[in-house]
């Protein structure tokens, strides 16, 4: 967790980082290594579940629509999937509720540049 922690530091220091309120997000070492960074911490309420309701809805749309349809042989496998998905989910692929416009074309969204590992 902190390396992910770190290695998303590295590309650029939010000024808000939000999580729910789980163990691993509740660490010291996790709670120090924001403040070093000047990161204020914004935690959803215990048992909010809705808070965070348009990640939670974006994951499961990731899991049905990708995820539970292939049997990875390895994370680069994963990792080079759900690419392809998040670039299809925000580029090609029409929503309903953006009146069918991509949310690129709605949000001006610009993905970054990912190197797989």
């Amino acid at each position: 967790m902190l390396k992910t922690v770190d290695e998303a530091l590295l590309q650029a220091v939010s000024h808000i980082w939000n999580s729910d309120q789980g163990s691993h997000f509740t660490s010291l070492q996790y709670i120090d290594r924001l403040l070093a960074d000047q990161v204020q911490i914004s935690m959803d309420g215990w048992g909010c579940a809705r808070n965070n309701i348009f990640t939670e809805r974006l994951w499961c749309t990731v899991k049905y629509e990708d995820v539970y349809l292939h049997e990875y042989t390895g994370p680069k496998e994963v990792f080079r999937s759900l690419v392809q998905y998040i670039y299809f989910y925000y580029y090609e692929n029409p929503h309903q509720a953006l009146d069918y416009q991509t949310p690129a074309q709605v949000y001006g969204v610009s993905l970054p540049v990912v190197h797989s590992t």
